[in-house]
């Protein structure tokens, strides 16, 4: 049995999280029920989900409700497809990349997911895609009628580095290794999907930030920082279940007590703390940033805002990250602080630069 999971299965019993901290704005989209019919729909007449479990689990991702929140503002026809991607992605993530066949295998998953990132990337179909390959062809088709071909090539690109941190994190899992704090946020600013997930914040809103805005660093910050504080709250999530499943998976946490020898308690702690201190680093660089940029260009950054606040309610009562599959009632209690409200650059060269810009 690995040292990380005698740990966590040593705590499993009255672990506490603490609530979250975010005070922004909290939105969602009022065609969110109506884009989530459609989806269905879509679900079915792609033949994306193999049986009824499948697409019981694919529509219990409330995967309309998650990116309503990201782009409140966006009209129905431009959500749909964002939408339809994060139920792609979602059923992507459990079949190939969390689990199944190729998650420990990277031999096997890097060509399979180049298979489908050109089928993003072609604008024809081909007879041999299978049908992750197939759906998120036609997604694909549903951008370029939507999208500027900045926007397209910016998400494309997204996608691909998506890709190849999943490349990353199962070539750990095949052989064993847990990354040490700097390489898993290295890896988990791509590997948690969060660089595809923002860039289809242009195409919904319609708008395109200009290459000059896009490509400042500090943008580049908001965004790493966006991704960063979301993923951090997918770990904490996450972490309950998995430790109910005895799932050993490589998150904030099990990094921590494999290479800090911390108490569960202690790394849960470290966790948010380092969350939070992102978080208000983001906070305050949006708010320097912001009145230098272009109308699309505080879009976009309102939609980062957006999506971190809006991460944290969907995965606060999404079935996928609480145990026993229950959603959970009532108000959320949020934390009126944060864990730690240091100004410091956190000590990690891949992340330390977002406090020089």
């Amino acid at each position: 049995m690995s040292p990380q999971r005698s740990a966590a299965e040593d705590l499993t019993a009255g672990l506490d999280l603490p609530p979250v901290f975010c005070p922004l704005e909290s939105a969602i989209n009022p065609a969110c029920r109506a884009v989530e019919r459609r989806a269905v729909d879509w679900l079915d007449g792609v033949g994306l989900c193999a049986d009824a479990r499948e697409r019981a689990k694919a529509i219990g991702t409330h995967s309309a409700e998650f990116y309503s929140r990201f782009a409140p503002h966006a009209d129905e026809d431009r959500l749909l497809p964002a939408v339809l991607w994060v139920y792609w992605g979602f059923a992507f993530d459990d079949a190939r990349c969390d689990a199944g066949h190729y998650s420990a295998r990277p031999a096997e998953f890097v060509p399979m997911a180049s298979r489908v990132q050109r089928a993003l990337e072609r604008p024809g179909p081909a007879a041999g895609d299978d049908r992750y390959a197939a759906a998120v062809h036609d997604i694909g088709a549903r951008f370029r009628k939507l999208a500027s071909p900045v926007q397209f090539q910016r998400f494309v690109a997204a996608h691909r580095a998506w890709l190849a941190g999943v490349a990353w994190q199962v070539a750990n899992q095949a052989r064993g290794h847990m990354p040490d704090l700097e390489d898993y946020l290295t890896m988990r600013l791509h590997s948690a999907g969060g660089e595809p997930t923002f860039a289809m914040l242009e195409i919904a809103g319609g708008s395109e930030v200009p290459a000059a805005e896009m490509e400042l660093p500090a943008m580049r910050a908001l965004t790493e920082m966006a991704i960063a504080v979301t993923s951090l709250d997918n770990d904490r999530h996450s972490l309950s279940k998995e430790l109910g499943e005895r799932h050993a998976s490589q998150n904030v946490y099990s990094v921590l007590l494999r290479h800090n020898g911390d108490s569960l308690t202690a790394a849960v702690q470290a966790a948010a703390g380092l969350r939070d201190r992102v978080l208000l680093r983001f906070m305050d660089l949006r708010q320097r940033l912001t009145p230098r940029l272009s109308m699309a260009g505080r879009g976009y950054v309102d939609g980062l805002a957006y999506g971190i606040r809006g991460n944290a309610e969907w995965g606060l009562r999404v079935p996928r990250y609480l145990v026993g599959d229950t959603a959970a009632a009532g108000e959320i209690a949020w934390a009126e602080r944060p864990a730690d409200d240091s100004p410091e650059p956190v000590p990690l060269p891949t992340i330390a630069w977002w406090w020089d810009v």
